[in-house]
Formats: structure tokens, C-alpha cells, sequence
């Protein structure tokens, strides 16, 4: 399986800061749950990712 892989799963995601002062990425599909707790620094480098990935796919649409 890969990023092009289409899968028909649903899932369910949550992202917000935890008490710790972390930021988790909470994902959730058939009973299991993925908790992913990051630093606030590693978060913003997956939000930059995150951002460039975007650029990218509009990129691609716009073809």
C-alpha cells in the first residue's frame, strides 16, 4: 500500500494540544485508535508538510 493506494476506510481524525503541551493527532477507524503525540516544533514541520503537500496536489488539478 501506498500514498496513490485508494482504500474504502473511514476513519476519524482529531488534532489539539494535550495537557502536557504536546500536540496529538488523535485517528480512530474500527476500534482502533493511533494516538500520536508530537512536540510543538515537530508539529509545525507536519504542518509545513502538510501545507506543501496542498500546493502540490493543487498543482496537479490545475493540469
Amino acid at each position: 500500500m501506498g500514498i496513490n493506494s485508494e482504500r474504502d476506510i473511514e476513519a476519524n481524525m482529531q488534532i489539539g494540544p494535550t495537557d502536557q503541551g504536546m500536540v496529538r493527532i488523535f485517528i480512530e477507524s474500527g476500534g482502533t485508535e493511533i494516538p500520536m503525540d508530537f512536540e510543538p516544533e515537530e508539529a509545525e514541520e507536519i504542518a509545513e508538510e502538510i501545507r506543501a503537500a496542498v500546493m502540490a496536489a493543487r498543482a496537479i488539478k490545475k493540469r
